[in-house]
């Protein structure tokens, strides 16, 4: 009886995801979180989690390079990183509600934060593989160019904060986080004028200018990514 019940609601998430009907035990296994495993970790999403998120990277490379033609590698990397992370799954899940379809060894939605978010987050990028495996690349792919849409639209004219995209591409370099100096401050007390570097292991500095100590960390740090090559100079 239990199993006669969970169909319609499969019906229902199919529906929500654009697609065709998967093959069920597939996507059975794509909702199943490993605190309801019997049969070893081929009977939870794990595996599927593993396959998802490099059909998910794939795509949303693909489309970077096809919306960014002028953009460096490390500027798409930065974009890439952000659709892709986490929390980007995590709104995704949330955007469809499949809150409703994960079948957990307890009330999943009792299960919060961090935690939380990372199960929606798997079990996103499990669903893809899992179309991907029944229904091919091209509806993967159809799936989600739909669900990352808005997201992928918002790219074209939003920059990201520029302390946040300079750490991540740091982060690839070194271990050791940027650090920002005040070099000079002028102007009146109630006006005054910030100047900052930005320092960087191996990488020459930066210096930015605003009218608090966050602007001019901001400044620095957008100075940093254009001379890099890792943002494109829009002024």
């Amino acid at each position: 009886m239990a199993k006669l019940k969970q169909r319609p609601g499969l019906d229902e998430l199919e529906r929500r995801l654009g697609v065709e009907p998967l093959d069920r035990p597939r996507l059975e296994r794509a909702l199943t979180h490993a605190s309801m495993r019997q049969g070893g970790a081929a009977s939870s999403y794990e595996r599927l989690e593993f396959l998802g998120d490099r059909v998910l990277g794939l795509v949303i490379a693909e489309k970077l390079f096809e919306m960014f033609p002028q953009a460096s590698e490390g500027e798409m990397s930065l974009r890439l990183n952000s659709l892709v992370s986490a929390e980007a799954c995590a709104e995704v899940a949330d955007e469809i509600g499949l809150g409703d379809f994960i079948r957990h060894g307890g009330d999943v939605k009792k299960v919060k934060g961090e935690k939380s978010r990372n199960i929606r987050a798997d079990v996103v990028e499990s669903l893809i593989a899992a179309i991907y495996l029944g229904n091919g690349l091209e509806d993967a792919r159809a799936v989600i160019h739909r669900l990352w849409g808005p997201r992928l639209a918002a790219a074209v004219s939003a920059r990201r904060d520029a302390k946040t995209a300079l750490q991540e591409w740091v982060h690839t370099r070194t271990t050791v986080v940027p650090r920002y100096e005040i070099t000079a401050r002028t102007g009146p007390d109630h006006d005054p004028l910030f100047t900052v570097k930005a320092v960087i292991e191996n990488v020459d500095p930066a210096e930015g200018t605003g009218r608090s100590k966050r602007l001019a960390e901001q400044e620095a740090a957008t100075a940093v990514l254009i001379r890099e090559g890792v943002w494109k100079d829009e002024t």
